[in-house]
């Protein structure tokens, strides 16, 4: 019950954490000069070769047609009051229907890949911290460190690139800009065929995503395990004569853990950002390339949208690190009972 209390205070904490980052990110797609109707003009006049003044009542309507003539604090109090009473994210001005349609053929691919990005980035970056650790100043350390560093130092969009480039010019590959092949576009139940097909497409994005990461990761538990290494409890319990792998596993890891477990709801929100950036070079039909079209076209309600369900991951992913946390250490737990 106490327990249950601490999770739904979380909960209630999280509305205006969430109500904030609505405001912000709706303040700052305004911020940008001009509107989509504005682009519409633009676009409009470079393909008809009409001039300003003759799209200029056209473009009123639609501007009133749309809602964009109101002032901004109304069109944030309308949007926010459609996503609490209907969950209406609003339409698409470029695609002219509702956002959640625009966004749910792409979110889901999204929220898988950096779903396993997340597992594997974290369960290698562990591994190789403990691996680095244990082993500190040798050859395996200095490998590990190595391939840590380059994960953090290289940007993602370069080895993409990298990649992009041996896929397209060397390799000729058919697995570039979608997530699956054709015959399985409109099959709907996963198989282990399509599954397969799946990876064929994607493994570039999974590669550069866990490989950046597990850096961090490495980093992180690596310096940890040693300094707990070096904690007297950790002597004692060598002294009482227990196996260097029982010190290490159920005394060490256990507590190096706990930093890493912290950082764990932040990693989630950077896997996602790191996806949509690879997922941009690489043209993969996920919310990255529609977050840059979106933007360029001043479609605000489907960039608002984005912005609105990576803040919401953000807080889960936060508390699901809070609760791995409470469960790993008693610790945690009684300090959380007493709290409440």
């Amino acid at each position: 019950m106490d327990f249950l209390r601490f999770f739904l205070k979380r909960i209630i904490v999280a509305i205006p954490l969430l109500i904030g980052i609505s405001i912000v990110s709706f303040a700052i797609i305004q911020a940008v000069p001009g509107d989509f109707v504005d682009t519409w003009i633009a676009n409009t006049s470079a393909q008809t070769g009409k001039s300003y003044d003759e799209l200029l009542p056209q473009a009123q309507a639609m501007r009133e047609r749309l809602g964009l003539d109101q002032p901004i604090a109304i069109q944030y109090l309308d949007w926010l009051k459609n996503i609490v009473f209907a969950g209406d994210f609003g339409m698409s001005f470029e695609q002219n229907r509702p956002v959640t349609e625009v966004i749910g053929t792409r979110l889901p691919r999204t929220l898988l890949l950096a779903i396993i990005t997340v597992v594997a980035s974290q369960v290698i970056g562990v591994l190789l911290g403990i691996y680095a650790a244990t082993n500190q100043y040798k050859l395996g350390d200095s490998i590990a460190t190595l391939i840590a560093f380059m994960g953090i130092v290289i940007p993602k969009f370069v080895i993409s690139l990298v990649i992009l480039y041996f896929l397209a010019i060397v390799w000729h590959s058919p697995y570039i800009g979608a997530v699956n092949s054709a015959k399985f576009i409109l099959q709907d139940h996963w198989d282990l065929a399509k599954f397969w097909d799946f990876l064929k497409h994607v493994w570039p994005v999974l590669l550069v995503s866990i490989w950046a990461g597990q850096a961090y990761t490495t980093r992180m538990m690596r310096g940890n395990l040693l300094d707990v290494l070096n904690m007297q409890y950790i002597e004692t319990a060598r002294a009482k004569g227990l196996s260097r792998r029982k010190v290490l596993m159920k005394h060490a890891v256990p507590n190096a853990l706990h930093p890493v477990i912290m950082n764990l709801g932040t990693r989630f929100d950077y896997m996602i950002k790191g996806e949509i950036e690879i997922a941009i070079v690489l043209g993969m039909p996920t919310v990255g390339p529609l977050i840059l079209s979106s933007v360029g076209d001043r479609d605000m309600y489907v960039v608002a949208a984005i912005f609105m369900m990576v803040a919401v991951l953000l807080v889960l992913g936060n508390l699901f690190a809070d609760l791995m946390l409470a469960l790993l250490d008693p610790r945690v737990r009684r300090a959380t009972v007493s709290r409440n």
